[in-house]
Parts: C-alpha cells; structure tokens; sequence
C-alpha cells in the first residue's frame, strides 16, 4: 500500500490546504486601502505599518469664519490672497507660518477652507511622521480638478529626520514638479523648523574684509524655510487685544454687553493663569464664562 503523499492528495484536501494558507497569509497582509471620497472638502493622509498610505475623508470638519480671527489683520490679508489666487489657477507661494502659541496660525488655515471650500479647494492633513510620503500624496491628486492645501501642523525637526529632506524635495529642488493644484502650509513655534544651537555659531567665518559667512549647519536649517515662498510672523497679543478677542467670542456665544463687561477681571486672571494672552486661552475662557453666566 503507497503512502499518502501531497501528490496523491484528493484535489479537495489540496483545495483545503491552500484555503488555509492564503487565510494566514491574508492575516499578515495590510488590508487594501479604502476608495477615496472625492466630495468630501477635507482628508487625512492614514497609513498602516508600512503599507501604502491613502486619503481618508474628514466627516465633521473643524471650520472657523475669517471674522472670527480678530488683530491678525495683516497676516489673514496675506494667506487669503495668497489661497485666492491658487484657487484662480494663479502663481501662489507655499506658506510658512511661526511664532506664539494659540495666535491663530492653524485657524487661519481652516478658515481659507471654509471661504474657498465652494470654488475647489481642499485639505490634507499630514503628520510629521508621514512627510516621506508628500510625493505619494502629489502623484495621488496630480490629475483631480480640485486645489489642494497640504497641511502640516506644529512643524519641527529634530537632526536627522528623514521627513526634513522629504518636505524640501517637494517644496523645491525635485526634479519632479508638486504640480500646479498643490500647495504647502505648515505652523510651526521655530523659524527654521529645527532646533538652534549656540554651538553652531562658533562656525561662523569672518572674511578679512568683516564679511561673516555662516556656518554649514546654520545655512542647512535656513535652506529648508527658505523653500516658503511666503512667511508670516505671530506675535504674543496685547492686553487689549486679547480683551477684544474675549469680547468677540461672548457676544457670539449669546452673552449680553453687561455679562461681557463683568468678564473683563476673570478673563485677565484667566491668562495671567495659564501665562499666555493668546486667542486660544480667550476662546476656551469664554467657553467657561458663557456656560456659566449666558
């Protein structure tokens, strides 16, 4: 009698046994992506592991209106032209954005979706983590109708990363083009998106002539914000700057002039408190104020 062997197999065992395999193999394969929403205004770039990343759409989007965005006039005249004329299929810059804390960088961003969502632009969130994948993201979207404003925010490097020489291939030096429906805003506390270091002065160079060239790595942080066509700078409010901002968000939470004068001290210790006069500690105090005087 012959032994059983796989060559002899009945061709149903055989079935079974590749049944089983494929079943494990599907277990350690990444799931096929899902297919994009393109109506949907807003996206996150998801990833996986290491598989293949993909536009996943935004069901509730965090939008806020221009006029609500109060003593940035200067800053929110400059990034609405600028999303204005990327939306006319105009020359725009890619834009960088820097300083304090909670003055409006990432609002303002949110708020040139709501205005322009209508004429065809959109947004893409990337994390920091994920910019090796921006020229996955450009190829994705290179041949859609619509205008995207790929968003990255609280930028910053640390040395080394890889994400870093990601985002300055896209921004300029690829030999592949972003294309013209494409364009980059980041948020960040550091004007170069890296860390500085005093040490890195001491690599500075002084000509016979008093000229003073700096050092490589100073002039290898400065390349990459340089790439931002656009920069725009935020700065700390005023008292009475943020007092206004306060002021705004109680009358549009439904206080009355009188509730809104009383908060005046509250909204002072408020910040004193949390050592910032920013527009974000005025929205969430006048959360608190409303909720316990409207």
């Amino acid at each position: 009698m012959k032994p059983i062997t796989d060559n002899n197999l009945p061709m149903a065992d055989l079935l079974a046994r590749a049944t089983r395999v494929l079943a494990q193999l599907e277990a350690w394969l990444p799931p096929a992506p899902p297919p994009i929403n393109w109506e949907a205004h807003a996206y996150r770039w998801r990833k996986r592991g290491a598989s293949h990343g993909w536009l996943d759409a935004i069901a509730n989007v965090s939008l806020i209106n221009p006029e609500d965005l109060q003593h940035i006039e200067r800053q929110k005249d400059i990034i609405d032209r600028n999303t204005r004329h990327f939306v006319e299929g105009r020359p725009a810059n890619n834009v960088l954005m820097t300083g304090a804390r909670g003055t409006g960088k990432s609002s303002l961003v949110k708020a040139m979706l709501a205005s322009y969502a209508g004429r065809g632009l959109r947004l893409i969130e990337v994390d920091k983590a994920d910019l090796g994948d921006l020229a996955d993201i450009v190829d994705l979207v290179a041949s859609r109708p619509e205008k995207f404003i790929v968003f990255c925010d609280d930028l910053s490097f640390e040395e080394g990363e890889s994400g870093y020489k990601a985002l300055k291939s896209v921004l300029d030096g690829s030999a592949a083009s972003s294309g013209n429906n494409v364009l980059i805003y980041a948020t960040s506390n550091r004007r170069h998106l890296m860390p500085e270091y005093m040490s890195e002065n001491l690599a500075a160079r002084h000509q016979a002539d008093g000229e003073v060239h700096p050092g490589e790595t100073v002039e290898e942080k400065i390349s990459l914000s340089e790439r931002f066509g656009l920069w725009l700078s935020f700065y700390p409010f005023k008292q009475d700057d943020y007092l206004d901002i306060v002021a705004h968000w109680l009358e549009t939470l439904g206080c009355s002039k009188q509730s809104i004068a009383e908060a005046r001290t509250e909204a002072l210790q408020w910040a004193l408190e949390r050592g910032s006069r920013s527009g974000r500690v005025a929205w969430h105090f006048s959360r608190d104020w409303a909720a316990r005087h409207a």
